[in-house]
Formats: C-alpha cells, structure tokens, sequence
C-alpha cells in the first residue's frame, strides 16, 4: 500500500475507535496514522482527544500545538483554548478562541467558548461580531441569535436584544426561552 493510503486507513480507523470509546486502539491507529504521513495536522488533534479524556493537558497542549504548526486550523486553536481555560489563562484562550473564529466563524466549541469568557472578563462587546459572523452562514441557528440577543441585553442595548429575539419568534413563535426574554424587556422598559 502507498503511505498515504496506509494514513489514510490508519486515520480512519483512529477515528472509529474514538468514537466507540476504546482510547487505546485509537491511540495506536492515530500513532501509526502519524507514521505513515507527518503532514496531517489530524492523528495529532486525535491524540490530543485522547490526552485531554484521561487528563493529560500538557500532553493535549502539546499535540494541539503540533497540529496548529502543521496547519493552524479552528480545531487545534478551539483545543487550546480549552485546555487554557481549564488553566485559568483566559487572555490566551480569548485569543485563541478567536483566532478559530477567523478561521471557521462556524465552530460552535469556539463560539460560545468565546461567549463565556466574554460575559467572565467583561469583554462581551468583543464577542459580538463573531456571533453575527455565524448568523450570515446560518441565519436561522437559533440559539446562536439568542446568545446574540442575551449579549446585548448583558451591554443594556435593549432595542438590537429585540430585533434579535423577533427574529427568532418570526420563524419559531413558540421559542419559549425568547418569549420570556421579549416580555422581560417589556417590563424593563416600562
């Protein structure tokens, strides 16, 4: 077999075994997988899976920092930040996290990692144009909106937070959650 048919194979089979739960076996594909072909940022982010569920962070640091030499793409920044967090370094996370956004404004772990470390620091107008980024891809992902919604309700920008929200109940009218937000900021207003 040709080596990237054989990383190919290897990789795949890492995969499978991740998503069956059997951490030993992925790990032995995803390593032979890095044998075969080192210029695939993937059996490197699998590893990384693998290190962060049995609590090896510095390990999982270190193969999500491999995987980004390769190529830095939104999954090993969106991991970093993850394991940042976990450490407390929230500048660096922030960072991170957003530099998965430029990369995919669609990566959902990154997004509302962001948001969290938003409304944490103080920072939540930074998060803004990221969540309208995701709603120009899917205009129609409610939760994102909503998030968007309660962000500015967070900022006291009351108005755009109902533009947001009617948006919602324009296509679900039976969106709880934003029919109660609607009705809070009625009474707030009032």
């Amino acid at each position: 077999m040709s080596g990237h048919l054989d990383y190919e194979i290897n990789k795949e089979l890492g995969e499978c075994y991740l998503f069956m739960g059997d951490l030993d076996k992925a790990e032995e594909y995803y390593t032979k997988a890095m044998s075969n072909n080192g210029i695939h940022p993937d059996p490197y982010l699998g590893l990384a899976t693998i290190a962060v569920q049995r609590g090896q962070l510095e390990a999982a640091m270190n193969l999500y920092r491999k995987a980004s030499t390769i190529e830095p793409d939104d999954r090993a920044l969106s991991g970093m930040a993850l394991i940042e967090m976990e450490r407390g370094d929230r500048a660096e996370a922030f960072t991170h996290f957003k530099g998965a956004l430029t990369r995919n404004p669609e990566n959902l772990v990154a997004l509302f990692g962001l948001v969290r470390l938003a409304h944490a620091e103080a920072r939540i107008d930074e998060a803004l144009p990221y969540l309208r980024d995701y709603l120009t891809v899917d205009p129609a992902k409610h939760e994102v909106r909503f998030t968007l919604a309660g962000c500015l309700v967070s900022l006291g920008r009351h108005a755009e937070a109902g533009t947001e929200l009617e948006a919602i109940l324009v296509q679900d009218p039976r969106h709880a959650a934003a029919r109660d937000l609607v009705e809070e900021l009625k009474r707030v207003a009032a």
